[in-house]
């Protein structure tokens, strides 16, 4: 049964369209990161038959989708709330010659019968979710029974080192270091510490999940129990995890998956960032 809509924005801060998300695309394509998303379609798809179905939960301009549909083993899909992205996503796919398909949607709310999906992936994008509990619920619905999800983001309680070492590791220029490194201490505010993400995940339909943490990132591995083996979610959005750990839906930050073998970029981290000088970023850190 498809979850009922809430008039609720599902993300927090301004939207990532036409030219945030066009700029924000342009700082993602480089071929020391698109090296990098190869590396992590094969690791994140570790132990997935041949036919699997993946959603990805906030592709972006579809750059990760497009090389886990390039392995050619799985069924790809891709939800944003972006229109934008959806259709450079599309665009994307189809110029890469690769079966990939993008859909407008919201996370809280997805359109997809239960049981729909083995993995799915969310990169930088859940510390912008409004609803991260029924976030949470629905990634939990769509997944079939044993299907896996893996979540990827920038932590609250990374340093400022970390950050720095971040940013050098992207081999950018003067300027764009100087406003990566903005956008991800902005992005910072609003991300989850690791014993807040415990805590949600304990809290939800999963029962828990294996946290790992490295730089800048945190790692979530969370498991869908057969059917008969699940207490009831709590649903209420809990104020002992934070809601909104920053101001506007952009704040100059930037957002980061993370594990240490399937890492997203610092650009990455910045899919959300204002629409001001400090932070112009989109779906990913």
């Amino acid at each position: 049964m498809l979850a009922s809509r809430s008039a609720t924005k599902g993300y927090r801060g301004l939207a990532m369209e036409g030219f945030v998300a066009r700029r924000y695309a342009r700082l993602r394509d480089t071929e020391a990161q698109a090296a990098d998303r190869r590396r992590q379609a094969v690791e994140l798809t570790q132990g997935l038959g041949d036919g699997a179905r993946i959603l990805e939960i906030a592709p972006g301009p579809g750059f990760l989708s497009i090389e886990l549909a390039r392995l050619g083993r799985y069924e790809v899909m891709g939800l944003d709330v972006s229109h934008t992205f959806v259709a450079m996503a599309q665009e994307n796919a189809d110029a890469a010659g690769v079966r990939a398909t993008f859909v407008h949607g919201d996370v809280a709310y997805m359109d997809f019968d239960e049981a729909s999906f083995d993995l799915v992936v969310c990169q930088a994008a859940f510390k912008n979710f409004s609803r991260p509990r029924r976030a949470l619920l629905e990634i939990h619905r769509v997944l079939k029974d044993g299907g896996r999800a893996i979540i990827q983001d920038m932590r609250r309680d990374a340093s400022n080192r970390a950050i720095d070492d971040e940013v050098r590791s992207m081999d950018l220029g003067w300027a764009a270091s100087f406003f990566t490194r903005r956008v991800l201490a902005g992005l910072r505010r609003r991300a989850y510490t690791s014993d807040e993400f415990e805590q949600l995940a304990a809290e939800s339909a999963f029962h828990g999940a294996e946290l790992r943490s490295s730089g800048i990132a945190i790692d979530v591995r969370l498991k869908k129990r057969p059917a008969g083996t699940r207490p009831a979610p709590d649903l209420s959005e809990a104020t002992s995890v934070p809601r909104d750990l920053g101001s506007g839906a952009w704040p100059s930050g930037t957002t980061v998956p993370g594990s240490t073998s399937s890492r997203p970029s610092a650009s990455d981290w910045a899919r959300t960032a204002s629409d001001s000088e400090e932070a112009r970023s989109a779906s990913t850190w």
